[in-house]
């Protein structure tokens, strides 16, 4: 028997992440914005590996670094990355000092939040920390509302500590409302002007904003779903590539005969003898089990099989009839290449981005 301590198996469920369809995608934000680039690598970069891809992005020249939390900034700090971290939303007053020692850049919602940062940092003796204005052109999360920024903006250019280095917003329909979204380009370029401040960074466009719109304005774009190879906007999808695949293996094969249930509530029941395969996959590795009835497939051998019965939270259970010269081990792809993250989540009545990080860490991240 094979010694624990000297060897191990190969993974039952893993996630393959091409770093060149990364890169790829990363240069059409570029190419299509013309702007500098915050890659955004918030909830586990979309379940790809915040620390990991923090790391191959390292080399890409890159304005910042997005994240949600400061416990996402001390991971990426943690690498040793040298890419500047940008909270993207609002942060809690426990954090802030955190922020201002590790010279993190913050995004502030008010002027008591820029007096806060402006007395934390007094007390370091370092130089005026850069941060962001937030401006709420209709998202509704956070930022100043348009009265308030013209009101309060000369006020907080007052405090010595601090140092305004951008401002930005966040489209919330760009893939819904096209002329909603025009609008809000519209308002927010009017915001900028009549700050009348010489930002280094002005940002809205995420990434509908980046395939579908332009501003003469902006200098500064947000890439995150796009990034990982999908499209919000479907007329775009070919111009990007996914980046991660999800896979697993049969681990069984049986040939059941008719009438015989399948998977919990036997809410199938085989209406022929039926050559099954079970699949070591289900919703504890983040397969939806919302899939379950809904004409999923995955591929095995080139080939769509439908998926049959309830997703399991360990397995799943799939008709491989037509593939007579199947064989327990081989490989099932659940999404990515030849499925896309999109039918997924269109079958499972959600969105792309829930799918890609509800991953969960038991799969094995695979870098090629």
């Amino acid at each position: 028997m094979p010694n624990d301590s000297t060897s191990s198996s190969p993974p039952r469920t893993w996630a393959e992440i091409d770093l060149s369809a990364l890169r790829h995608n990363l240069d059409v934000a570029r190419e299509s914005s013309g702007q500098e680039v915050m890659a955004v690598l918030k909830a586990g970069a979309y379940g790809h590996s915040i620390k990991q891809i923090a790391l191959q992005l390292e080399q890409e020249n890159l304005a910042f670094y997005g994240v949600a939390s400061v416990i996402e900034a001390r991971r990426i700090a943690s690498t040793g990355c040298k890419t500047r971290l940008y909270l993207l939303g609002p942060t809690l007053a426990d954090e802030c000092e955190e922020i201002v020692n590790n010279r993190w850049v913050p995004s502030i919602s008010s002027l008591k939040d820029a007096q806060y940062f402006n007395q934390l940092n007094a007390t370091t003796g370092k130089p005026p920390l850069p941060l962001h204005i937030t401006v709420d052109t209709g998202m509704g999360r956070g930022g100043f509302l348009p009265d308030a920024i013209a009101e309060q903006f000369p006020e907080i250019l007052k405090l010595e500590h601090i140092s305004i280095e951008g401002i930005g917003s966040h489209l919330p329909s760009a893939d819904e409302d096209k002329e909603f979204t025009l609008q809000q380009f519209r308002n927010f370029e009017m915001i900028v002007k009549q700050c009348d401040y010489d930002f280094k960074y002005i940002h809205l466009a995420n990434s509908a904003g980046i395939l579908d719109y332009e501003s003469s304005l902006c200098t500064l774009c947000r890439p995150g779903l796009m990034m990982y190879g999908i499209s919000p906007l479907e007329s775009y999808q070919r111009q990007i590539k996914p980046v991660m695949t999800l896979k697993s293996k049969i681990t069984l094969i049986r040939e059941l005969p008719a009438g015989h249930g399948v998977s919990y509530g036997r809410s199938v029941l085989l209406e022929k003898p039926t050559l099954v395969a079970t699949v070591g996959a289900g919703y504890g590795d983040g397969y939806p089990r919302s899939l379950s009835g809904k004409k999923t497939a995955v591929i095995i051998r080139g080939k769509r099989c439908p998926v049959i019965g309830r997703v399991t939270m360990d397995q799943i259970m799939v008709d491989v009839s037509e593939l007579p010269e199947v064989d327990a081990g081989d490989e099932v792809e659940l999404f990515g290449q030849q499925i896309s993250v999109a039918e997924i989540a269109t079958k499972a009545g959600t969105i792309p981005w829930e799918i890609l990080t509800r991953i969960t860490p038991r799969v094995t991240r695979i870098y090629k």
